[in-house]
């Protein structure tokens, strides 16, 4: 598999979390705070993966 696959699908995964995140924030906020935080460690890895 590619780097920049690897790069897409973690970007593609930070997307999906994000979007959970914004669906529970009136229900469940814990879970949606903890679905952000994945959300943008997903995004932060994917980014970096794409610069090295």
């Amino acid at each position: 598999m590619s780097h920049s696959v690897i790069a897409l699908l973690l970007i593609a995964l930070a997307g999906f979390l994000l979007g959970g995140a914004y669906t529970l924030w009136k229900t469940t906020r814990p879970l949606a705070v903890a679905l952000a935080v994945c959300a943008v460690l997903a995004a932060a890895g994917g980014i970096i993966w794409l610069t090295s």
